[in-house]
């Protein structure tokens, strides 16, 4: 076991473990730190904690000390520089008739690099950029091309949830998100509704997927026969996978109704890997999605420290 602190660099960054040493430590303090990129302003997640050796990248670094006013005022100064620059980078963009986005633009703690993150549909040749950008900023210069999840993430908005984007407050990493899991919760298979900020599915989509399989698994499929307690077979027309209802058409007295019943009073065979079925109509929207999902796998380039 090792005891470590967590340490994020951005809102809803990635998590970074480093080495607390003597310091007494709890969330929300700020310290300085020595990353990949060099000297680094960091906040404190949480108290110091013990994790398994395994759980912790090789070699852990130390953290430096406690954040000063000094640093925070330089941390201050460094956030306003970056409205500087992104105007500047901009006008730099135009002026080589790039075509790229600019998202943001950020300095390292040390003032040691500038980084600029974009956007772009290809591969954009912007080595006369950099040299261009290099002689205003007398610093190193680096462009990251990134996703539009990444883009969100930093931009931020409102979901159609009406609540601020789950990536841009409290989620650090992406996590792979799949058609199956829409079919699985019973959701619109329509692309503009199960499909994020980004235009990528949601990652919502991902909070509640457990707890469905669970719940699906004790559930028939729409359109199997099972036998009720009291003895009528009949043909399931819909399932409520909350609730754990299920309605199903029988035969009483030579009519056909439809009795709802709980799942536990019901007798069928049970399927595994039960995947809401598909009608023909469908197809168009499924391949879309295939596209969706497809591209959801682009991995995030903004934590790389």
């Amino acid at each position: 076991m090792k005891r470590v602190a967590g340490v994020r660099f951005r809102t809803a960054g990635k998590i970074y473990y480093f080495d607390p040493g003597k310091l007494e430590l709890k969330r929300n303090d700020h310290v300085i730190v020595e990353t990949a990129r060099g000297i680094e302003y960091g906040t404190v997640v949480g108290d110091p904690r013990e994790e398994p050796d395994d759980k912790v990248v090789q070699p852990l670094k130390p953290i430096l000390r406690m954040a000063t006013p000094k640093d925070d005022e330089q941390e201050k100064n460094n956030r306003a520089k970056e409205k500087d620059a992104f105007q500047i980078c901009l006008e730099k963009i135009r002026k080589h008739g790039l075509q790229m986005k600019l998202i943001d633009a950020e300095y390292t703690f040390d003032n040691n690099k500038v980084l600029f993150y974009f956007t772009a549909d290809g591969r954009i040749d912007f080595r006369e950029l950099v040299k261009d950008l290099a002689s205003v900023f007398k610093t190193r210069i680096e462009l990251r091309q990134i996703g539009v999840r990444d883009e969100t993430k930093i931009l931020g908005g409102i979901g159609i949830c009406g609540r601020p984007l789950c990536c841009h407050t409290h989620l650090s990493e992406f996590a792979p998100v799949s058609i199956k899991m829409a079919k699985e919760q019973n959701l619109s298979l329509n692309p503009t509704k199960i499909s994020g900020v980004c235009g990528r599915l949601m990652c919502c989509l991902k909070n509640e997927e457990e707890t469905y399989e669970e719940l699906n698994r004790r559930l028939p499929n729409v359109g199997d026969y099972v036998t009720t307690e009291d003895g009528l077979k009949g043909e399931v027309q819909s399932v409520n996978v909350l609730r754990q209802l299920v309605k199903v058409l029988v035969d009483v007295d030579d009519e056909k109704e439809i009795q709802e019943y709980r799942v536990e009073q019901l007798r069928f065979k049970r399927r595994h890997g039960k995947n809401r079925k598909v009608d023909a109509k469908n197809e168009a929207e499924l391949k879309e999605l295939e596209k969706l999902e497809k591209q959801d796998s682009d991995k995030s380039k903004l934590d790389e420290n």
